[in-house]
């Protein structure tokens, strides 16, 4: 009988190590999530999950809101982006958001969405690095190293999006120039959940 237990522990224990694990409120926290992955041909890479914050995890959390399911919440101030799962819960992201005097809030609805997307820097922010000795290219084709990362959710008519970064020391930090942006493999999952016509809240 002892042995038994042994064993049920063991792989009880493997299968929270694959698939994420338990938090307190019987939600699971995808920490497993962030191995290296192939995706349209190019290496996500890894990333050492264990030195990003515990509650910047990927995990299914309890959300109360008026919101109908496939919504998206952006709370600013404490770094995490919400995607309404209905019945009280929430699929949580940890973010980095726009640093002070570039931070901003409003409705919009998702009118695309693009996998390894380009970038164009607006004419304000390469004027704003300019002036800080940075000189930023006017365009920059879709890849690993592209500040937007893996996939974009762009935001109504404004210039701003909810996109992935290769720089995942930097969630749960106000760090961006407005864009919201979540680790790689979270935008993937992001990405798979959000429809285009999703409504955008940033609060």
């Amino acid at each position: 009988m002892k042995w038994n237990s042994v064993l049920l522990v063991a792989v009880l224990g493997l299968a929270m190590a694959l698939t994420g694990c338990i938090g307190s409120g019987g939600y699971r926290i995808f920490t497993s999530q962030y191995g290296s992955v192939r995706d349209e041909g190019y290496q996500v890479p890894s990333i050492p999950i264990y030195k990003v914050p515990r509650q910047y995890h990927r995990q299914i959390v309890s959300y109360e809101t008026k919101e109908k399911p496939g919504t998206i919440i952006v709370d600013t101030n404490n770094k995490f982006l919400y995607f309404v799962l209905g019945d009280g819960k929430a699929m949580r992201y940890g973010a980095g958001v726009g640093r002070g005097g570039l931070a901003w809030a409003g409705t919009n609805p998702i009118p695309r969405k693009a996998k390894w997307p380009g970038w164009t820097p607006p004419p304000q922010m390469i004027r704003r690095e300019a002036a800080k000795g940075r000189d930023l290219p006017a365009y920059m084709e879709g890849g690993p190293n592209n500040p937007l990362g893996a996939r974009a959710l762009y935001i109504g008519s404004t210039l701003y999006r909810i996109h992935g970064t290769p720089e995942w020391y930097s969630i749960g930090k106000a760090v961006s120039s407005g864009c919201i942006r979540l680790m790689n493999q979270d935008i993937i999952d992001l990405y798979d959940r959000a429809e285009v016509g999703a409504k955008v809240i940033v609060m």
